[in-house]
C-alpha cells in the first residue's frame, strides 16, 4: 500500500515569493512535506496580483502553492523574528528569495538560523546567488534567461534573442534548490549537520545547457540561433503538414535509414553526403526541403502514424488547449482538479513525479491570505486564538 508522501515529517517554512522559490517548495509538497507558506501581513505573496483571476484569486498564485499551510507574519518587527525563530527551532528547512543580504539585515540569516537550530537547511535562491561580483543584481526570469546565454541562441537566424515561453530560468532554479535540499537531507541524515543551499538562477541555466556550452568551449565556435533544428544532429526539426506543423526527430544514423524508407527515398540513406550525423547537420539546407516535401502530403496524424509505424520520433506541435485534452496527459494525471474556497473548481498541473510507493498527492488548495495563522501558531507554537488575534490586531500576524 503507498503511504503519504515520501517527505512525510518535513517541515519546511517557506519565505519564498513568486515564483522558483514556491516552484521548488511546492514540489517538495507535492511530495509530503509540510510546507508553511510565511507572507507579509495584508499583502502576501507578489503573485497574488499576477493574472488569471477567478473570482478574484490568482491562478497564478493557486497553482503553485497548492499543498500549503498559509500563515502571515511581519518579520520586520521584533515579535515577529522571535515568533519565527521559534517556528525554526521546530522546522527542517528554511526557504527564502530575497535579495542577499536581506535576511541578514532581518537579522534572521543562516549564521542565526543554525544557531537556533543546527540540523536547519536553508535553501536560498536569487538571481546570481550569495557570493561573486553580482550578487546584489536583482533577479527575474527574464533577467536570468538573458545572463545565462539562454536567449542568445533562442530563435531564428534572422531575429533577435529570445526568451522561452515560459519562466524557464525561475524553474530551472526552483528544481536545483530542490535537488540541493533533498542531497542536504541526505547528508544530514547520515552526518546531523544541516548546511546552506545557495542557487543563482545565472548558475542554474548556465549548468542545464549541458548541449550548447561545448560547442564553444571546445568546439571554439560561438552557438547561434538556428531555430527549431539541433546543433548537434539532423533531421531533428520542424516540418510543416497539410494541417499544421510537426516534429521529426531522426537523431542517429539507425533513425535517418528509416525515415528515408517511411520517405519512399532509401538512397538518401546510403548518400556519402547523408551517411553520418555531421554530414547532415553541415548539408542541413539539402535536406531539409525533401523532408519538408512529404510531409506537406499528409495531415499531421497521418504522418505521425507513419513515422511512428516505423519507430521514428516525431510529434504533433500541441497547443495548450490540445495538451490539456492529451489522453496521455491524462492518463499521467498531469492536469488535476481541486477546489478552492473562493475561485471554487481549479485546474492545476500535475506533479512530474510518479512513485510506485509514495506517489504525489495534489489535494489542498493554495491558502487565502493567514488562513491557517490560528491551526498553525496555535499547533505549532501554543498561542491561543486570543493571543493570536492580538497579534494580527497590532500587525505582527
Amino acid at each position: 500500500m503507498k503511504t503519504k508522501g515520501a517527505l512525510e515529517g518535513i517541515r519546511i517554512l517557506d519565505l519564498s515569493r513568486v515564483l522558483a522559490g514556491p516552484f521548488c517548495t511546492m514540489m517538495l509538497a507535492d511530495l509530503g512535506a509540510e510546507v508553511i507558506k510565511i507572507e507579509i501581513p495584508g499583502k502576501g505573496d507578489d503573485s497574488r496580483s499576477f493574472g488569471p483571476f477567478v473570482n478574484g484569486e490568482s491562478g497564478y498564485y493557486m497553482n503553485v502553492n497548492r499543498n500549503k499551510a498559509g500563515v502571515t507574519l511581519n518579520l520586520k518587527k521584533p515579535e515577529g523574528r522571535e515568533l519565527f525563530l521559534k517556528m525554526v527551532e521546530k522546522a527542517d528547512i528554511v526557504v527564502e528569495n530575497y535579495r542577499p543580504g536581506v535576511m541578514e539585515k532581518l537579522g534572521l540569516g543562516y549564521d542565526v538560523l543554525k544557531e537556533t537550530n543546527p540540523k536547519i537547511i536553508y535553501g536560498a535562491v536569487s538571481g546570481f546567488g550569495h557570493y561573486g561580483p553580482y550578487t546584489q543584481r536583482p533577479g527575474y526570469d527574464v533577467i536570468g534567461q538573458a545572463s545565462c546565454g539562454l536567449m542568445s541562441v533562442t530563435g531564428w537566424p534572422d531575429g533577435g534573442p529570445t526568451r522561452v515561453g515560459t519562466a524557464m530560468a525561475d524553474s530551472l532554479a526552483g528544481y536545483s534548490l530542490a535537488i540541493g535540499i533533498l542531497a542536504a537531507l541526505q547528508y544530514r541524515s547520515s552526518t546531523g549537520v544541516g548546511q546552506k543551499v545557495d542557487i543563482g538562477m545565472m548558475d542554474a541555466g548556465i549548468a542545464s545547457m549541458q548541449i550548447i556550452y561545448p560547442i564553444y568551449t571546445m568546439g571554439g565556435r560561438l552557438p547561434e540561433r538556428i531555430g527549431n533544428r539541433y546543433e548537434s544532429n539532423y533531421p531533428t526539426d520542424t516540418f510543416e503538414t497539410k494541417d499544421g506543423m510537426m516534429v521529426i526527430g531522426a537523431a542517429n544514423d539507425k533513425l535517418w535509414a528509416k525515415l528515408c524508407e517511411v520517405m519512399g527515398k532509401p538512397e538518401l540513406a546510403a548518400d556519402k553526403r547523408y551517411d553520418s550525423n555531421p554530414k547532415r547537420v553541415e548539408h542541413y539546407m539539402e535536406i531539409r526541403p525533401v523532408i519538408q516535401e512529404w510531409t506537406r502530403n499528409y495531415t499531421t496524424k497521418d504522418a505521425m502514424e507513419l513515422l511512428l509505424e516505423h519507430g521514428v520520433p516525431a510529434s504533433p506541435i500541441n497547443d495548450l488547449a490540445q495538451v490539456t485534452e492529451d489522453p496521455h496527459a491524462r492518463a499521467r494525471e498531469m492536469f488535476v482538479h481541486v477546489k478552492h474556497p473562493v475561485a471554487g473548481d481549479t485546474v492545476l498541473n500535475g506533479s512530474q513525479f510518479k512513485m510506485t510507493e509514495t506517489d504525489p498527492l495534489i489535494e489542498r488548495p493554495a491558502p487565502l491570505l493567514g488562513q491557517h495563522n490560528e491551526e498553525v501558531y496555535g499547533e505549532l507554537l501554543g498561542l491561543s486564538a486570543g493571543q493570536i488575534a492580538q497579534l494580527e490586531e497590532q500587525g505582527i500576524m
